[in-house]
């Protein structure tokens, strides 16, 4: 059965690229991000790799890189490039990850946002948020961003310490499945992230 999905968030640095990683070794897939800012430091792929060590997850190059930590359309711009969405296609992977850039309506281009790449990928979306204070709103609205464009939502992964509260609060208010509760980001390893079960299918 294929299952590819396009992972997004409530914003940036809310743990993206671990929950591809943990995704990516639940479901046994392939990981790709079509645009990489912030390369002069590390890139996704390079923790995914090693997050997922040993587990012969397939590695796919992304369409863009820029060098600046910035949203795409300034790092781009920056380099004298701009974001073309009919060059970004999907590899050819039954099961495949895609990790998206900050949040659902970070700009691309002056005209294009990260939400028209997920439907120019015809890709079902998860969303990753905090546990913290003020995810149920930045959760929610993400959350309606994506169903204003129909973009079906397989779930929300949660990053952070437990709090039942919010978590009932995301399913409850945004009818969508909590799929997963990961640790904060630095007490997570491969073996943290193979030892997490799925909450729910996706």
């Amino acid at each position: 059965m294929t299952q590819q999905f396009f992972v997004t968030g409530t914003g940036t640095d809310v743990g993206k690229t671990i929950a591809s990683a943990w995704l990516c070794l639940k479901l046994k897939a392939a990981y790709w991000k079509p645009i990489q800012s912030g390369a002069q430091t590390h890139s996704d792929a390079e923790t995914v790799t090693a997050l997922t060590k040993n587990r012969g997850v397939e590695i796919f190059p992304p369409c863009y890189t820029f060098q600046a930590p910035l949203s795409p359309h300034l790092a781009a711009s920056l380099e004298g490039q701009e974001i073309n969405l009919s060059k970004i296609v999907l590899p050819t992977a039954e099961r495949l990850v895609v990790e998206g850039a900050g949040g659902v309506l970070v700009p691309l281009t002056h005209r294009r946002l990260m939400v028209d790449l997920i439907q120019h990928l015809k890709l079902p979306a998860i969303v990753v948020a905090h546990t913290t204070l003020g995810t149920i709103n930045h959760t929610l609205l993400t959350l309606e961003a994506l169903r204003a464009r129909q973009i079906p939502v397989k779930g929300v992964i949660l990053n952070g310490p437990e709090n039942n509260d919010n978590l009932w609060s995301i399913e409850t208010y945004g009818q969508v499945s909590v799929i997963g509760y990961l640790p904060p980001l630095v007490q997570v390893t491969q073996a943290v992230l193979e030892a997490i079960p799925l909450r729910e299918k996706i």
